[in-house]
């Protein structure tokens, strides 16, 4: 009872009664935070599945952005108002009262091809003046000029349409229907190679040539059918009065090559003129290494000479000098000569070369090789020097040098041909000649393609055996062996001899007389054999040689592949 009594009476107490509710306060707020925790980790939860969906739904459409495109929207612009604003003028609203062609048509200043406007693009300046003069010339045509001008387009549409067309070949067509690539193909068809600039195009035919009718007249009686190669585009440049290097083989046609040409620019002179000055001097000076050649340069001369009333003299060692210094007295307008006996014949004043115009070196490389190098200078430096070309772009001019041609006072034109292109010939060119066409035929320092070479490896004690062996072969005669030495060439010669070969001997040793009788022999057929020094190695004429054998070797290769 006690134990109620007193509970009922701290019940009853004030103090008490606070404390009872300050804990049950203090429980009441422990029960409610657990349970906020509680919702707030519900709600937790909650938030990250929707974050972890929201982020699937990106990726997923992040890849069919990617893969299959997403189309864009476009965004929907809203007007304010409907109204349009108009920029043109209403009829009724025109003040203009009159009408003024200033303001309409732009005036275009014309400057007559002297400058142009600053401030305004210079390509429709040049249109603008293109179009005015072309308009201002169709207003002052006259109706026949307009259907000349149409006549004279159709004819180029025509050609055009015809060349491109064209599949002929160069032998099909006539020279005005030729276009470069022809020309191209006609070259290639004749090795034919050029170096210079404005180099004409070669001949065809012989009637393309456009020579005089006695030259036309003597090359058909001698049979010429056809120019060989270095005829076809040496001729054309030395009718222009050109400077020329010709570089062809042995036998290829390079006497007429350079004859030609030769003689239609002595015929350009009077006659009267050339009797009055006998005492000056030939016109022209033609140089050949050996005496052989020298002759029969001056016996293809005469061939022309004879019908033509030109006078040709030969002067070469071993004939006598003061017959060769007569006949120059007397007067020539060809000079055919060896270095060394020329300068001889200058040196004793037999012969000047005042008026000399023309010069050709044949066969320059063996000039260079036998020697001559200082003699062919020293021969140069006689000519005068008030005719040569400029060296400028004159000496390729051929309106120009045509001009010159046709006058007394000519250039000097030099000419000349070789086997091969060494340096000391390129530098005796490069001296003397003036802006030069130069000619290749073949391919230069390689051997013709009519020879077959053959190269045998033996001993000094067996190269007789050896001769003997091939020349037992039944070859048809003429048949020419080189050796190296005079006293060597004489040797070999009794050895085949005795061998029961027809032998004979060509060398530097034997007089004038002797080598002429040798060469005769050869040619006639009274000799099977020739057996020389390198004197015969160069353009010497004998036809129908079936071999010829270098016994000893030569000191170049090029030396050995022109001795043929």
């Amino acid at each position: 009872m006690d134990f109620i009594h007193q509970g009922q009476k701290s019940m009853d107490d004030s103090y008490e009664r606070e404390r009872r509710e300050r804990r049950e306060r203090r429980e009441r707020g422990e029960r409610g935070e657990r349970g906020d925790r509680g919702e707030e980790e519900t709600e937790g939860g909650e938030r990250s599945k929707v974050r972890e969906e929201k982020d699937k739904e990106k990726e997923i459409n992040a890849i069919k952005e990617r893969y299959l495109g997403i189309i864009k929207k476009k965004r929907r612009v809203r007007r304010l108002n409907d109204r349009k604003f108009v920029f043109d003028w209403a009829a009724d609203e025109d003040t203009s009262v009159d009408y003024n062609p200033l303001y309409k048509e732009r005036h275009c200043v014309q400057m007559f091809g002297r400058g142009h406007i600053a401030g305004i693009d210079l390509k429709a300046q040049i249109k603008d003046q293109s179009k005015f003069y072309g308009e201002l010339m169709e207003q002052r045509r006259t109706k026949e000029e307009k259907d000349q001008e149409i006549k004279r387009l159709n004819k180029v549409k025509q050609r055009e349409l015809k060349q491109k067309w064209d599949d002929r070949h160069w032998t099909q067509k006539s020279l005005e229907e030729m276009i470069e690539r022809d020309w191209r193909i006609f070259r290639e068809d004749y090795s034919i190679t050029t170096k210079g600039g404005r180099i004409p195009n070669p001949l065809r035919t012989w009637k393309e040539a456009s020579l005089t009718d006695e030259i036309d007249s003597i090359i058909k009686d001698l049979g010429y059918k056809e120019p060989t190669p270095i005829q076809r585009q040496a001729i054309p440049i030395g009718l222009q009065n050109r400077d020329i290097i010709g570089v062809a083989e042995t036998g290829s046609g390079k006497t007429l090559a350079f004859l030609i040409p030769l003689l239609i620019w002595i015929e350009s002179l009077p006659k009267i003129v050339r009797n009055e000055d006998a005492d000056q001097g030939p016109y022209a000076i033609i140089l050949a290494p050996t005496r052989e050649l020298a002759q029969q340069i001056e016996e293809e001369t005469l061939k022309f000479g004879r019908r033509l009333g030109i006078r040709t003299v030969a002067v070469i060692g071993g004939l006598s000098r003061e017959d060769q210094g007569f006949k120059l007295r007397m007067g020539c307008e060809i000079v055919i000569a060896t270095p060394g006996r020329l300068i001889d014949v200058l040196e004793n004043r037999y012969l000047v070369l005042s008026q000399c115009t023309y010069v050709v070196m044949d066969e320059a490389d063996r000039m260079i090789d036998m020697g001559f190098e200082p003699d062919v200078q020293k021969i140069l430096e006689y000519l005068p020097v008030t005719n040569q070309k400029p060296d400028t772009e004159e000496a390729e001019d051929v309106e120009k040098l045509k001009a010159n041609f046709s006058t007394k006072n000519k250039y000097r034109q030099t000419v000349m041909f070789t086997a091969t292109m060494p340096p000391q010939v390129e530098r005796l060119a490069r001296s003397y000649l003036r802006r030069p066409a130069v000619v290749y035929i073949g391919s230069a320092g390689k051997p013709t393609e009519r020879t077959q070479q053959v190269v045998y490896l033996v001993k000094e004690g067996e190269k007789k055996n050896k001769l003997k062996e091939i020349l037992n072969r039944g070859i048809e005669p003429p048949i020419i062996i080189f050796v190296n030495q005079k006293k060597g060439c004489d040797v070999l010669a009794r050895s085949l001899e005795k061998m029961g070969f027809n032998a004979c001997t060509l060398h530097g040793g034997k007089g004038q007389e002797q080598r002429e009788f040798a060469l005769n022999n050869l040619k006639q057929g009274a000799k099977d054999i020739l057996v020389a020094t390198d004197v015969a190695g160069r353009g010497i004429d004998i036809q129908d040689v079936s071999m010829v054998i270098n016994y000893d070797m030569s000191k170049n290769i090029e030396g050995k592949d022109e001795q043929r």
